[in-house]
């Protein structure tokens, strides 16, 4: 079943969590329905930004969209301007107070959502299929994914009949639930017609609690210390590097009383 679900739909909960963080039994319909309106407004008003995801987070009357982009120059603009005014729009569209805030995407290589939309729009600028999608991969590759898969679905080149065409690099275990695998889809509007794209990116796996390490790697980057990892000391290194001496190397008379020196 890992070929034909969703990668995120089958790990919500294990290793990964809701876009919309809010629950009501009521107004379920209506705040979804919100929710849809403003993914949509801002992915049409921003299409140029490269936005990976919209989280929406509700706290009593308060709204909070998260924007997850490659570009936070073009949301924020000049001394916030964009912003702004993004908000104030967000608050028309719902009717309620909007509060926007924008999270940059570091790695956009690693972003499946940003590479299949990435090789969307090299199809509608009528770039060879095949040669987009092997850049795509390498350049994911080299950003370190442990594996990439990228599929197109259409009028390909041009031509009259439909046909998919995937190319895969490394390994997606799509059946692994302790795999961190990220997908995203775009389609691209050529001439000829849709043409879909699909782009799977494994990152590795992921043993424990996955928030909690999440939280551990965030907790030592804003300390910098280097802890007990790579470049740390190891469990059990002593300071001393042969037994029986003390500092600088000289000899320790306790080892001397403890092998036992009693012929006197």
């Amino acid at each position: 079943m890992g070929q034909k679900t969703h990668p995120r739909g089958l790990r919500l909960g294990i290793l990964e969590t809701w876009d919309s963080k809010w629950f009501n039994s009521q107004e379920y319909a209506q705040w979804l329905n919100e929710d849809l309106n403003i993914r949509k407004f801002i992915k049409e008003h921003l299409s140029r930004a490269g936005i990976a995801k919209v989280e929406i987070e509700r706290i009593a009357n308060r709204t909070t969209a998260t924007i997850h982009t490659a570009r936070p120059g073009v949301v924020i603009g000049r001394h916030g301007t964009e912003s702004d005014k993004l908000q104030k729009n967000l608050e028309n569209l719902v009717g309620k107070p909007v509060r926007v805030e924008v999270q940059e995407v570091k790695r956009p290589e690693l972003n499946a959502q940003l590479v299949a939309e990435t090789v969307a729009l090299q199809l509608e600028r009528r770039s060879n299929f095949r040669q987009a999608i092997k850049k795509n991969l390498e350049n994911s590759k080299r950003a370190g994914a442990e594996g990439v898969k990228i599929a197109v679905g259409g009028r390909l080149g041009g031509a009259e009949m439909a046909r998919n065409e995937s190319a895969i690099v490394g390994r997606v275990p799509l059946h692994t639930l302790r795999a961190d695998i990220d997908y995203g889809f775009a389609e691209a509007m050529t001439t000829y017609g849709k043409i879909g794209v699909k782009a799977w990116i494994f990152k590795g796996e992921i043993i424990g609690d996955p928030f909690e390490q999440r939280e551990e790697s965030q907790r030592q980057a804003r300390s910098g210390g280097r802890g007990r990892g790579p470049g740390g000391r190891r469990l059990g290194d002593s300071r001393s590097s042969r037994r029986g001496t003390g500092d600088f190397g000289r000899p320790d008379r306790r080892s001397d009383r403890r092998g036992g020196n009693r012929d006197r």
